[in-house]
């Protein structure tokens, strides 16, 4: 399968924090959901991706080619939208429109307008006056708006009620349906990534914990409850990680039917992505 995004040894350190040998391809095509909790790292690699930080080793290739040397071709091609804008508050989509159209070969004014008045954005309004939501729509029309063939997203849903949302979420999914564009998505909703995702990274702690396909994680992987005396019969090697409660045990197993199988146990929840991720950073093993 080809791949949009090729992430080798990625390695950044800081004061307090440092990547510690990120491995991450993209597959093209497909939309890539990155979870983890706030400080693990997910903007840090989005970030490395769009050359932002210096002085970090590892190699990074966007469509096949090197990032630092080709940045600029690379840029062209690729729609951004981080938790900070890269515009000024004191612009209004009319300026934005005439910056961009400066900015990008393929800058598309009548798509760029058509989203503005999809979402329902004051022409005339500096985006300081806009509300979180509306901020983030705006990002997202300027995003979409010069025909890329990669969208990176830090959070893109953030601040949208559940409507507005799911309409973001709909054009995500249309952005991806030629097969040809692919997404790289950074988002606490995790319910999001459960609607739109095909892959999902988790990052914890500077470290990727797990790469699997959405439906690996919500269909092979449960929970188990049970009581301390079941729990003590269980092989380590047979869970990832365990919770303990006042009057028993959740489970964090990656194949149930093959756990239901040796322990003889029927009934075994279907986790959601949030689950998972919180029996990872919460469990003991």
């Amino acid at each position: 399968m080809e791949n949009v995004i090729e992430i080798s040894n990625l390695y950044k350190k800081y004061n307090n924090f440092e990547l510690k040998n990120i491995n991450l391809n993209v597959p093209k095509g497909m939309i890539m959901g990155l979870i983890g909790e706030n400080g693990a790292g997910k903007t840090t690699t989005i970030k490395a991706i769009l050359n932002v930080i210096n002085s970090y080793s590892g190699e990074i290739k966007v469509f096949g080619k090197d990032s630092k040397i080709y940045e600029r071709e690379i840029k062209e091609d690729i729609g951004v939208v981080l938790d900070d804008s890269f515009l000024s508050e004191c612009l209004n989509p009319c300026d934005i429109n005439k910056i961009m159209e400066k900015v990008y070969k393929n800058w598309d004014e009548k798509l760029y307008f058509k989203y503005i008045e999809d979402f329902k954005l004051p022409k005339n309004k500096i985006s300081k006056e806009y509300s979180s939501g509306m901020k983030m729509k705006l990002k997202i029309a300027t995003a979409l708006s010069h025909s890329p063939k990669l969208l990176i997203l830090d959070e893109p849903t953030a601040g949208l009620d559940p409507i507005a949302r799911n309409e973001i979420l709909d054009i995500f999914q249309d952005f991806i349906q030629d097969e040809e564009h692919s997404i790289l998505v950074s988002s606490h909703i995790t319910s999001d990534l459960e609607h739109i995702a095909d892959y999902i990274t988790f990052i914890n702690n500077g470290e990727i914990i797990l790469t699997k396909t959405r439906d690996e994680l919500l269909e092979k992987y449960g929970i188990v409850k049970c009581t301390k005396e079941d729990f003590e019969k269980i092989d380590k090697k047979d869970y990832i990680k365990y919770r303990k409660h006042k009057y028993e045990y959740d489970i964090l197993v990656e194949n149930k039917e093959e756990f239901k199988r040796k322990y003889d146990i029927q009934i075994i929840d279907k986790p959601s992505i949030e689950d998972i991720m919180v029996m990872y950073v919460k469990g003991g093993k």
